[in-house]
């Protein structure tokens, strides 16, 4: 018995301990009486410790090892993660999606670049990128920043810029049309553009002054893709808003006619629509609204006037450098006097630079107050349009409210029928409940004189039933004085 726990012992411990070494002296029982099952006994635990490595699970090697192990080589020479695909296991989040492009000449095309690339290509941050995302459900937004303008408009979800418009991708019906309506647009601006270029040569040919060949009706690029954008808005809005109307007036109306379980459950679910309806239609005017009011809003969506003074400051930057080396390279053969005056030529390129910065800041601010102008135009247009399917849901709305109303009147009605009906049944019963008196009473066992008489049953039922008529009609009378009942 003994032996048996000391072997099961020794084995556990030198499973989980093999570097322990037994003192024979400790047990000198088994070294003298029990020497060949010892020497049995050491073979089994050597036969298990070789086994214990392949049969217990292997400990998790975590990232510190894993790092030392890199800068170590094994025992072979090579290094020990040879052959492994370390580089596929970064930039797990970076998902390469398809975006439809669209430029300012009208040409599409589809291109594939992951989340990162976009957001370095327009200057965005993440946050603006998971408006345009399918998988989450936002509020209509327009998002007006450096470089870009986020476009969340229903199924609408772009990115504008001073150069091309990007989509995702997608098969959406909406999408294809909003890309088939802005390329027609751009195409048939450019042709205009062409043709308006033609007249102003033939002007600047014939000596003519006025070079303005801009139209009122010119549009920057960016402007005329966030004017298809919310025209395809306002559009998909206001045919949801038409096809509600169609279908909810004729079912108000048979609703009043006839209240019933099935059409009181349409109804409903129809009022369900028209509030999710609504509370869309009201995101997308109050986003329209919200930058009809700040003008700062609008200037920072004005992207092809902010790349054009990007241009002309860094063209004016190379020609001043420029004009520097020359007045440089000249000045130096030319001894100056440390206590003379200013060199002429550095007057005159400070009175010019004095001169361009006031002329491009007085016409930096004419040029934003009249993009301003143009952004504020455009979008009134369509706030307008917006405005007039929000009054149309409303009125959907207030229709459905009389209804209701109309359907509870109805009810209430019916109820008080139903209450006055139960009052005539409730004095009717106390009248009836007369007789049952009367007749409980006679119904004693005594005798009197009047059961011997033979017309005494007839002038006790003509009694009782003149007694109960009073009765009644008093009750009428008191219930049409109090106005309880209308008679």
């Amino acid at each position: 018995m003994f032996f048996t726990l000391y072997t099961r012992v020794s084995i556990l411990v030198l499973i989980f301990n093999p570097t322990y070494k037994f003192d024979t002296c400790s047990a000198p029982c088994f070294t003298l009486h029990l020497s060949p099952r010892i020497s049995l006994f050491h073979r089994l635990v050597l036969l298990m410790a070789d086994l214990k490595e392949p049969l217990l699970p292997r400990k998790p090697v975590s990232a510190a090892n894993l790092r030392e192990m890199s800068h170590h080589t094994s025992s072979s020479g090579r290094p020990p993660f040879q052959g492994m695909d370390v580089s596929g296991l970064k930039k797990r989040g970076q998902s390469i999606r398809s975006w439809i492009r669209v430029d300012t000449s009208g040409n599409s095309g589809v291109i594939e670049v992951d989340k990162f690339t976009m957001m370095r290509r327009c200057d965005l941050p993440a946050r603006d990128l998971r408006l345009l995302d399918p998988l989450f459900v936002y509020p209509s937004t327009i998002l007006g920043r450096e470089k870009a303008i986020v476009v969340n408009l229903e199924h609408i979800r772009c990115i504008i810029t001073a150069d091309e418009v990007l989509l995702l991708n997608s098969l959406d019906s909406y999408v294809l049309q909003y890309v088939v309506e802005l390329q027609r647009r751009l195409r048939t601006a450019g042709v205009g553009e062409v043709w308006q270029s033609d007249d102003a040569n033939v002007n600047r040919r014939r000596g003519s002054r006025n070079f303005d060949i801009t139209s009122p009706d010119y549009l920057p690029f960016e402007f005329k893709a966030l004017e298809v954008a919310l025209e395809a808005a306002c559009a998909f809005l206001d045919s949801q808003a038409a096809e509600l109307e169609i279908e909810a007036y004729p079912l108000l109306d048979e609703l009043t006619s006839k209240i019933s379980t099935l059409n009181l459950e349409r109804v409903r679910r129809l009022k369900s629509r028209l509030v999710a309806l609504t509370r869309r239609v009201q995101k997308v005017r109050d986003e329209i609204e919200q930058l009809m009011d700040d003008d700062g809003d609008m200037a920072e969506m004005y992207l092809t006037e902010k790349k054009r003074r990007m241009e002309l400051s860094f063209y004016g930057d190379q020609s001043l450098v420029g004009f520097r080396s020359i007045d440089g390279a000249q000045s130096v053969s030319a001894p100056v006097s440390p206590v003379s005056s200013p060199p002429e030529s550095r007057k005159l390129e400070k009175s010019l630079s004095i001169a361009r910065s006031r002329h491009e800041s007085v016409k930096s601010s004419e040029t934003v107050t009249e993009s301003i102008e143009e952004l504020e135009m455009l979008l009134e247009a369509y706030f307008v349009v917006i405005d007039s399917t929000l009054n149309k849901l409303t009125s959907l709305k207030e229709y459905i409210e009389d209804t209701e109303d109309f359907i509870n009147i109805q009810l209430d009605n019916v109820r008080n029928q139903l209450i006055q009906f139960e009052l005539l049944l409730t004095t009717a019963t106390f009248v009836v409940a007369i007789f049952g008196v009367v007749a409980g009473v006679f119904g004693m066992n005594f005798a009197i004189p009047l059961f011997d008489d033979v017309s005494a049953f007839k002038w006790v039922l003509i009694i009782t039933g003149a007694s109960g008529a009073i009765i009644f009609f008093s009750f009428l009378f008191f219930f049409k004085y109090k106005r309880l009942m209308p008679l």
